[in-house]
C-alpha cells in the first residue's frame, strides 16, 4: 500500500487492514478541502522562499487538475493507496516527478488530516445553516397562518390550557434559533487555522500561519501547536453536540407529529401521499415519516456518544484513534440535512384541524380563564381557584369565557417579528461570504 510514511519494512497486511479501516471511503468526502488546503499551504512555501515561482505554479496547475477531477465526480483513492493524503501526492508525483514530493515540505498528515476537517466541518455547517434558516422560515410561516387555530395545551398528557397552532409552531421556529447559537459556538472552533503544527510539535521551517489563515478565509489559528493536535476530538465533538441539539428540537417536532396524527388526538393531517398503510387494516394511515425522523435524530445522540468517548485516556500528542472519529462525524451531517430537509417538506405538507376545542372532552380547558376572570371581578386568586374547583367536581362546571392571552410569547401575541429578528442576528454572524470570498480567491485566483 502506498503510505506517506512507508520505509522498507513490510507491513503485516492484518495489521494494515485493521488501522486503515474506512479512511479510504471516508477520505473522499475530504478531497476537495485536502486540495484546497495543499493549494494555500503551496502558495506559502513560495512566500516562504522553500519552493520557487516555477514549482509553485506547477503544483498549483496540477493541484487544479485534481481539483477538476474531484468537481466532475471522477476522482478516486486507488487500490493500495492508504489515504486521501497519500494520493494526491502520488498524483503530483506520477505527473511532475519530483517537484511533486515538495508538497509535503512542512507539514505533517497530522496537520493535514486537522485542516481537511476542519474545513470540511466549515463547508458542512453553511449547508446546515441554511436547511435551518428554510426551516425556520417554513415554520413561521405556519405560525402566522394558523395563528388562530385553538390546540389543546397537554401537561403531564393530560388536557390543560388553550394553545393554538401558531404558538406550536412558532416554538419549533425559537428552538431553532437556540440551536444556532450553539452550532456557531461550535462553528467559532472549527474557524481557526491548525495549519503549521505539523505532528504536534511545529516546524523548523520559516513557514508563515498567518498567511495560511488569510488565504484560508479562518478567523483565526490555533496559536499553541500541542493543543491543536489535541483539539481535533474537541472541536468535532462540539459540532456534533450542536448538531445534536438540532435533532432534539427535530426530534420534539416528530414525536408531536406521531402524538398528533394518532386517531384518539385527530389534531393534524398528512397527504395520503406521505403517509403509508398496513398489509392486513386498509383503514390504517401511519406516520412513517415521524418515526424515521424521530429514530434517525436519536442516531446523531449515539454519535455524539462515540465522539465523547474517544477522547477517554488520551495524553497530549497525536494517537491513531483520533482517526476513528471520521465517520461518525461525516454520518451526523449527512443525518442532520436529510432530517432537516424533510422536516421542512413535511411542515409544508401538514394539514390542521380547525375544530379541535369543540370535542367534550375539552369542555374544562378554559377553566383558569374562568379563574382568571373572577380574580378580575374582585375575588382572591385562592378564593376563586376553590370556587371553580368545586364545580368542576360538582361536574356543573360551564364556561363560555375566552381571555384573550396578550402575555409576550402566548398564544394571543406570539411575538415571531422578535424571534425573527434574534434568528438574523445569529445567522448573519457566521459571515459565509467573508470565507467564500477568500476560498474563491484563492482556487480561481490559481487554477
Amino acid at each position: 500500500m502506498n503510505k506517506l510514511w512507508a520505509k522498507d519494512t513490510k507491513l503485516s497486511s492484518v495489521i494494515e487492514s485493521f488501522t486503515v479501516g474506512s479512511d479510504r471511503e471516508v477520505d473522499l468526502y475530504l478531497a476537495k478541502w485536502d486540495v484546497v488546503g495543499s493549494i494555500a499551504h503551496v502558495k506559502m512555501l513560495h512566500e516562504a522562499k522553500l519552493i520557487n515561482k516555477s514549482e509553485c505554479e506547477t503544483l498549483v496547475r496540477e493541484l487544479g487538475f485534481i481539483m477538476n477531477l474531484i468537481e466532475a465526480g471522477v476522482f478516486k483513492i486507488e487500490e493500495g493507496v492508504e489515504d486521501i493524503h497519500s494520493q494526491v501526492e502520488l498524483m503530483l508525483t506520477n505527473r511532475v516527478g519530483t517537484v511533486g514530493r515538495k508538497i509535503h515540505t512542512g507539514r505533517s498528515r497530522n496537520d493535514q488530516v486537522l485542516l481537511d476537517l476542519r474545513l470540511f466541518m466549515r463547508s458542512e455547517i453553511e449547508t446546515v445553516v441554511l436547511k435551518i434558516e428554510q426551516l425556520f422560515s417554513s415554520l413561521i410561516s405556519q405560525s402566522k397562518k394558523y395563528k388562530s387555530v385553538d390546540l389543546p395545551g397537554y401537561t403531564h398528557l393530560q388536557i390543560a390550557m388553550p394553545s393554538s397552532f401558531g404558538l406550536w409552531f412558532a416554538s419549533f421556529a425559537e428552538s431553532l434559533a437556540d440551536d444556532l447559537l450553539l452550532l456557531k459556538t461550535a462553528f467559532e472552533l472549527v474557524n481557526k487555522n491548525p495549519l503549521g503544527s505539523a505532528a504536534g510539535f511545529g516546524s523548523s521551517f520559516p513557514i508563515d500561519r498567518e498567511l495560511t489563515t488569510k488565504l484560508l478565509g479562518f478567523d483565526d489559528l490555533n496559536y499553541n501547536v500541542v493543543y491543536a493536535q489535541w483539539s481535533r476530538l474537541k472541536t468535532e465533538t462540539a459540532v456534533v453536540s450542536a448538531l445534536s441539539s438540532v435533532a432534539t428540537t427535530l426530534n420534539r417536532f416528530a414525536n408531536d407529529g406521531c402524538l398528533f396524527m394518532s386517531g384518539n388526538f385527530n389534531f393534524i393531517s398528512l397527504p395520503d401521499e406521505l403517509t403509508t398503510g398496513s398489509s392486513i387494516m386498509p383503514h390504517k394511515k401511519n406516520p412513517d415519516v415521524f418515526e424515521i425522523l424521530r429514530g434517525k435524530c436519536n442516531e446523531i445522540g449515539v454519535h455524539l456518544m462515540r465522539l465523547m468517548h474517544l477522547p477517554n485516556n488520551l495524553t497530549s500528542g497525536y494517537f491513531r484513534d483520533y482517526q476513528l472519529l471520521k465517520k461518525p462525524l461525516i454520518e451526523s451531517f449527512e443525518l442532520i440535512n436529510e432530517c432537516l430537509t424533510v422536516s421542512d417538506y413535511v411542515v409544508n405538507e401538514l394539514k390542521v384541524n380547525n375544530d379541535i376545542l369543540s370535542d367534550e372532552r375539552y369542555k374544562y380547558i378554559n377553566c383558569v380563564d374562568t379563574i382568571n376572570d373572577l380574580v378580575q371581578e374582585g375575588y382572591a386568586f385562592r378564593d376563586a381557584y376553590l370556587e371553580v374547583s368545586k364545580s368542576i367536581q360538582n361536574k356543573e362546571f360551564h364556561s363560555d369565557v375566552k381571555i384573550k392571552h396578550t402575555l409576550q410569547g402566548s398564544k394571543d401575541n406570539l411575538c415571531n417579528d422578535k424571534i425573527q429578528l434574534r434568528f438574523i442576528k445569529i445567522i448573519s454572524s457566521f459571515q459565509f461570504d467573508k470565507i467564500n470570498h477568500a476560498l474563491n480567491n484563492l482556487i480561481e485566483g490559481n487554477l
